[in-house]
């Protein structure tokens, strides 16, 4: 054995200390190859590649030489998951099966065993094998293969969506299969970096997508699952303090997780469908990072007038957008950079999605009776001097807002719209005056998220007609666009995480006339656009001349809103 690892080390595979971390586990029990994987941390592959060569076994690249799903379908899911095996071919009587641990043989003969067939071994990461046996398996295949072949023991039955009785639902969803299964989907959400889960029921299958980076991709889970789609449902319930016997009518709850000693704010929902109760969750990290304004994606001009705002002693900034644009990230990173001592700070939100230290945070509760408008007359009474609103949602909410703001109050709240000259008018729909809109908006901000393109497998492509881009680009057509060819990092999709695009409108004096004349969305933004506004688009296609995404995918987040010098939309 000291040979071995003398050899490894030679190989600069271990240095000193891993080295003697390596002995010291094996002498208390370790299997060779575990010791040696956990002594060299990040140098998995070259370990195994070193032992493949010195043992005579193949390494195997399981990214450019995966199985079939039909060969792979004739082993038990259960086996193959639980020791993290990955079954290649048959040849000459024995499958070739790739494993991470070449010392360790309990794997291989207990497929031995199930099978009845020779086992040859071969390497591979671990990594790689996790990946192969979720993509052609799907998540959770063991544990539904459990459940498929114990379910009568287990007392998990299919309910009838059309009749009141709940047969033993509450046993099948305390299962121990049917827990692990969920905590299963929702680790691998968590590890795919996404943002929702959506559980949706159909006649013949139970699909599950999760929303990454702002777009909805199909989890790869087995057939099976659609037996246990009630099971699934009541698990989530009682995970989240819902009645489990309601199945006609919509519930909302909330789930904390706890996952890699990451804190998960879980918002669930349960509607009735057609075919079953379909659940949607939102996952909210509390423990994510949050950035400041630099990170948030405004460019220097941008970034420069919204401080200007900052420093402001009273009036009303709103920032505008869809659900899940990045509304609140941006309010934060403006909250955290006037966060000093000099100031007092109070929010109220539904949820509080980031935890700031030296601000005062409200948790709005519908069961408590504390909405929007009753939280924030209570904070007027609190000496505030910059207050944070989630969302304004009603006339009573914009009211106190505008009064606040009236009063002496820095106030910052979001709104539903498309664009930023359309919250004006939003606003005075509402049943706000025009003289007060007028008197205590200091801007407005519209944004949208765009993916990045990834840095791993990012590319760049001459652009074969440049008159093409023209209507896009106007006279200034970059040479180069690029583009994400896939990758393991970005599972395929090219893009790895988001950014913001930003279209910011100060309201000047010539504004507030216009809103007093009750003048539409659309000549207020020609009025903008004339003093130097840029609309989404303009500023997302910033983003593809600097390389950082593509063009298709600003097309997708936006659409033209760009004026000529007659004010007519070009």
């Amino acid at each position: 054995m000291n040979e071995l690892l003398e050899k490894i080390r030679r190989q600069g595979l271990l240095g000193e200390e891993s080295s003697r971390l390596a002995e010291t586990l094996i002498a208390q029990g370790c299997s060779v190859d575990e010791a040696l994987l956990k002594a060299s941390g990040e140098a998995e592959e070259g370990i195994l590649r070193f032992l493949a060569q010195e043992f005579h076994v193949p390494f195997v690249d399981l990214e450019q030489r995966p199985p079939s799903r039909e060969f792979l379908a004739q082993f038990p899911a259960r086996i193959l998951m639980t020791h993290g095996l990955v079954p290649l071919e048959e040849r000459d009587g024995a499958v070739l099966v790739a494993c991470g641990k070449l010392f360790n043989s309990s794997g291989p003969d207990a497929l031995r065993l199930a099978c009845e067939r020779e086992i040859r071994v071969a390497l591979a990461t671990s990594a790689d094998i996790n990946r192969c046996l979720k993509s052609l398996l799907g998540v959770g295949a063991d544990t539904l293969q459990s459940l498929v072949s114990e379910s009568i023991d287990t007392g998990v039955e299919v309910v009838d969506q059309d009749t009141d009785e709940d047969v033993d639902l509450t046993e099948a969803a305390e299962d121990a299969s049917i827990i692990k299964f969920v905590n299963q989907v929702l680790a691998e959400a968590i590890e795919r970096r996404a943002t929702d889960v959506h559980f949706e029921p159909f006649e013949n299958a139970l699909r599950v997508r999760y929303r990454v980076d702002g777009v909805l991709q199909e989890a790869n889970i087995p057939p099976e699952v659609l037996q246990f789609q009630p099971a699934i449902v009541s698990r989530l319930k009682i995970l989240s303090h819902l009645d489990i016997a309601e199945k006609r009518l919509p519930q909302d709850g909330r789930i904390k997780l706890k996952v890699a000693s990451r804190e998960i704010d879980v918002r669930v929902s349960v509607i009735p469908m057609l075919h079953g109760e379909a659940v949607v969750l939102r996952l909210l990290d509390r423990g994510a990072t949050l950035l400041g304004l630099e990170h948030v994606g405004m460019d220097g001009r941008d970034r420069a007038a919204f401080e200007r705002i900052l420093d402001l002693p009273h009036g009303i900034v709103l920032v505008t957008g869809p659900t899940g644009s990045g509304k609140t990230t941006t309010l934060y990173a403006g909250l955290s950079r006037i966060n000093d001592v000099e100031r007092k700070i109070v929010t109220i939100e539904d949820p509080i999605e980031y935890h700031l230290h030296g601000i005062n945070q409200i948790q709005v509760s519908a069961k408590t009776g504390l909405t929007f408008a009753r939280g924030l007359r209570s904070i007027l009474r609190h000496d505030p001097d910059v207050i944070l609103i989630g969302e304004i949602r009603d006339m009573e909410t914009a009211e106190i807002a505008v009064q606040a703001s009236l009063t002496g109050h820095l106030v910052f709240s979001t709104l539903h719209t498309n664009d930023a000259p359309g919250a004006l008018t939003r606003l005075v729909d509402m049943g706000i005056e025009p003289y007060l809109v007028a008197s205590s908006l200091e801007m407005v901000l519209a944004q949208r998220l765009v993916r990045l393109i990834c840095a791993h497998c990012k590319q760049e492509v001459p652009v074969p007609d440049p008159d093409s881009l023209r209507p896009e680009f106007g006279d200034d057509v970059p040479s180069v666009l690029c583009h994400g060819a896939g990758c393991r990092q970005c599972q395929g999709t090219g893009y790895r995480g988001r950014t913001g695009i930003f279209e910011i409108m100060p309201v000047t004096e010539d504004i507030r006339a216009m809103i007093l004349s009750r003048v539409s969305a659309g000549d207020i933004r020609r009025e903008a656009a004339h003093r130097g506004m840029r609309s989404l688009r303009e500023d997302g296609l910033r983003l593809v001349r600097a390389g950082a995404t593509t063009l298709e995918e600003v097309l997708r987040a936006t659409k033209d809103e760009r004026f000529n010098g007659n004010g007519k939309k070009e």
